[in-house]
């Protein structure tokens, strides 16, 4: 079995990163600080809809490229602090132990993305590792998917997606491979359940679903 990783809010854990340069990006709107739940309520891929729906309205021309801006250049301090998901490493290994063979799609900054694998200690555990490349937007994974698997050489059967949204069960529900999703992000538990795909609460716990 092959098993695609999802980097941010699976296996690393930068929940409160993100949730801080959220808050420091729309602080500038003068809107109050969210907390968890109130990020949770907003979340929705792509980004941008969440954007929308912080502010309450739709995004100006040039506006999401602005945000999106200000948010990296946060997220990109504080998450420094952050380190792997609890079992993150441990589950990663044994997986490997067990025959599988692993690699990581993200919808994050690809150099950085690639950088942050090895600086954790995760680099030789994957056989491919794919984030944005600077020429391309963002939106939704599943696209993102279909090339991912194809630069890999397996088949979608042969495949499951360990993500921490639901657009990480979209992306492998489009190739037509399985999906687990886990509580470590920022989308809540019930959220997650409404797809109809495995929810764990632990990373060591995938193994139990291939």
């Amino acid at each position: 079995m092959h098993i695609v990783w999802d980097w941010n809010g699976t296996l690393f854990d930068d929940r409160d990163a993100i949730l801080a340069a959220t808050n420091e990006v729309f602080a500038g709107y003068g809107l109050p600080p969210l907390e968890l739940d109130g990020y949770r309520a907003a979340y929705t891929r792509p980004i941008w809809t969440s954007y929308e729906r912080i502010l309450g309205r739709a995004l100006e021309d040039g506006e999401w490229e602005r945000i999106d801006a200000a948010f990296h250049d946060s997220y990109h301090r504080l998450m420094e602090r952050c380190r792997l998901a609890a079992d993150a490493q441990r589950t990663v290994d044994a997986l490997a132990d067990g025959g599988h063979t692993q690699s990581v799609l993200s919808m994050w900054h690809h150099d950085r993305l690639a950088l942050a694998v090895r600086r954790l200690g995760l680099g030789l555990a994957f056989r491919r590792v794919d984030g944005l490349r600077p020429e391309e937007g963002g939106g939704l994974k599943a696209e993102f998917m279909v090339r991912h698997l194809a630069a890999l050489g397996v088949e979608a059967a042969d495949v499951v997606m360990v993500g921490d949204s639901v657009d990480d069960a979209a992306a492998a529900r489009h190739v037509g491979a399985r999906a687990l999703l886990y509580t470590g992000g920022l989308q809540s538990r019930a959220e997650l359940a409404q797809f109809g795909v495995p929810v764990i609460e632990r990373l060591a716990d995938v193994a139990q679903h291939i």
